[in-house]
């Protein structure tokens, strides 16, 4: 283990763990029969894509289709009965709301959770769909905590935290232990890190079962708390991340604390290399993850050097994403591809004009989708107009020589990229 890449001042004695690995192993037996037992597979395109042998835990299948349920169940089933029955609370807008309600529900607990009012419609009613009773309240996600705060005084009710307790990173714990288990040569662990919940529980057990796992973590590069807090960095934290589930600005103190001796290395992630990740697993795979459960595989691709020749396990943490921003990123894709594209080329305002141009798309073989004409807002003369056209290739070199034809033509061509 490298420990030169992080402090490992963890400022809490050996004796006084706050997580241990008998913690996850009791949960593991608490939750049995409870969640699903996930898939652990090995992806034979994947690992010759990177060069190393990758396994998928496939924690999109659970009923939520989140691992975020492992550890609101056992936190759940760990509350004496008069506090089960006066209910539980939580603030989340995501994955949490939906284990923590389900599992409530499922076991007699009422649940609330506080989202803010900005939250989708979508996500409010998958909440309310599986039992949870949703409190809209504040613009952010600090405002909906502190309400539910001060709810939680308020109503008497215990507060579930999405990932900073012992009992809930436990939990989650038991998504590493189910991997080892099926896969013990896995000898590398790519941890998705927001809160820390998933990781800290993840580490720990495997750290008990190989001391000599690899264990490496990765965070959206929008939101590096957590690396920040480890590295002793001041990175910025905020923007539009795909990663929502792992967009966190302040990370657990407890589960900081956790995994501060036990990792590797600690890896960020941009957005376009978790966007690419996500339509590789979904074309490969055949499997769906939102932008979270793709940040592992974007982190094997972008750093091959450091996975080349292991057996590594990755967590498809979980499937829920938006239809329209799937749609999104998977055309997106293509056009990083080279396989869509749109063209801006300029023509003379003549009858005819259009048609010359149709010749050379259809002489290469490439599909024309749309057409857009701009005659005002240009810098060419009176007589001449812009036209983009959408297109679709077979791949980027059929693009290519489509390009290099139109310029034959004597056609002023650039290609719109998209980002």
């Amino acid at each position: 283990m490298d420990q030169t890449l992080l402090n490992t001042d963890t400022g809490t004695a050996a004796g006084d763990a706050p997580l241990t690995a008998a913690d996850v192993r009791a949960a593991a037996q608490r939750i049995a029969g409870n969640v699903v037992r996930t898939p652990t597979l090995y992806s034979a395109t994947l690992s010759a894509i990177t060069g190393a042998d990758i396994w998928l835990k496939f924690e999109n299948l659970q009923f939520t289709a989140a691992y975020k349920e492992r550890g609101a169940l056992n936190a759940l089933l760990q509350l004496p009965e008069e506090r089960k029955a006066r209910g539980v609370i939580a603030a989340s807008a995501g994955n949490h709301a939906q284990g923590l309600s389900y599992h409530g529900t499922r076991l007699g607990v009422p649940v609330t959770i506080v989202m803010p009012k900005t939250t989708p419609t979508v996500k409010i009613m998958q909440t309310e769909s599986v039992g949870g009773k949703v409190v809209l309240e504040g613009e952010s996600f600090d405002e909906a905590s502190a309400h539910a705060l001060k709810l939680q005084v308020e109503r008497g009710l215990t507060y579930v935290h999405p990932f900073d307790d012992p009992h809930v990173a436990a939990g989650q714990g038991t998504v590493a232990l189910e991997m080892l288990e099926d896969v013990p040569q896995i000898d590398t662990l790519v941890l998705p890190v927001g809160g820390g919940g998933l990781s800290s529980g993840m580490g720990t057990i495997a750290r008990d079962i190989n001391p000599d796992i690899r264990l490496i973590a990765v965070e959206a590069q929008l939101y590096p708390s957590m690396y920040n807090l480890l590295k002793g960095t001041n990175l910025p934290i905020g923007g539009d991340t795909l990663a929502e589930g792992i967009a966190v600005i302040a990370p657990g103190q407890m589960t900081s604390k956790v995994l501060r001796p036990l990792l590797d290395e600690f890896l960020l992630v941009s957005e376009p290399q978790i966007e690419s990740a996500l339509a590789l697993l979904l074309q490969i795979e055949k499997t769906l993850v939102e932008g979270a459960g793709a940040t592992g595989l974007a982190a094997v691709l972008a750093n091959r050097e450091l996975f080349v020749g292991r057996k590594v396990g990755l967590v498809l943490c979980g499937g829920n994403i938006d239809t329209r921003l799937l749609a999104n990123v998977l055309l997106r894709d293509l056009a990083r591809s080279g396989r869509l594209a749109r063209l801006r080329i300029g023509l003379q305002d003549r009858a005819g004009a259009l048609f010359k141009v149709a010749k050379v798309f259809h002489e290469h073989n490439v599909n024309i989708i749309e057409v857009f004409h701009q005659r005002i807002f240009t810098h060419l003369p009176a007589k001449g107009l812009v036209t983009e056209i959408e297109c679709e290739a077979r791949d980027r070199a059929q693009l290519q020589a489509l390009v290099a034809g139109l310029r034959r033509e004597g056609y002023e061509v650039k290609l719109v990229e998209t980002e």
